[in-house]
């Protein structure tokens, strides 16, 4: 009995002089479980705005990638009228060309001649527009002439049309009309041969209408 009165005398005198150690210390058990609970609760409180900022962000970016599509829209939107724009342009200028030309003059014109890349290695193709200006009251007839030329071997060559064609293709350019006429011609240039310069004479079998000759640089158009 003695033994156990002592044992428990010193459990009392050690949590007496615990306590009394912490008491020193300021520390109040209520006061921190307070304390504990506040901290839990601002936690707490900072879990929910990460939530809501986490939220916010997805929205933010649902937001973002509807805008981007929509100025997608708008862009496509932008360039398809833009594109009508220069066609309707274009053609503006093409029909004042024969009623009104910026010179004032009357004749054969070379309104347009576009070059682009054929199906085959060094194979293109031209477009070719002839257009008559102010004087409509009767048909031009003749042939065209085309040469192209180029650099072969260090020297200036000029090659002629029919030189430049498909084995199974008319060597033949004629043209007839009153108002304006296009042309679809595919050419296939040589090895060794770079072009450099494209020469159309427009060649007139009409009384009183004048033959024209234009040389144009040689320029691959995309489309």
């Amino acid at each position: 009995m003695v033994r156990v009165f002592l044992l428990v005398l010193i459990v009392v005198f050690g949590y007496l002089v615990f306590e009394s150690g912490r008491i020193q210390a300021n520390y109040n058990i209520v006061d921190a479980a307070a304390e504990r609970r506040s901290f839990e609760d601002r936690i707490k409180g900072l879990q929910a705005e990460i939530v809501a900022l986490k939220e916010q962000v997805v929205l933010l970016e649902t937001h973002r990638e509807i805008d981007k599509e929509a100025y997608k829209d708008v862009e496509t939107s932008l360039m398809t009228l833009q594109a009508k724009i220069q066609e309707q342009t274009d053609a503006v200028a093409f029909y004042r060309g024969i009623v009104s030309p910026a010179d004032g003059a009357a004749g054969l014109r070379v309104q347009d001649l576009r070059l682009t890349r054929g199906s085959v290695e060094r194979a293109y193709n031209v477009r070719l527009v002839l257009l008559q200006s102010l004087k409509h009251d009767r048909k031009v007839s003749g042939d065209v002439k085309l040469t192209v030329v180029g650099d072969q071997g260090g020297a200036e060559a000029r090659i002629e049309f029919a030189q430049l064609l498909p084995a199974d293709a008319s060597k033949s350019w004629p043209f007839s009309f009153r108002y304006f006429q296009d042309f679809d011609r595919e050419i296939i240039l040589p090895d060794g041969f770079t072009p450099e310069r494209i020469n159309i004479e427009v060649l007139s079998k009409t009384r009183s209408i004048d033959s024209i000759e234009e040389t144009f640089a040689w320029e691959i158009s995309t489309g």
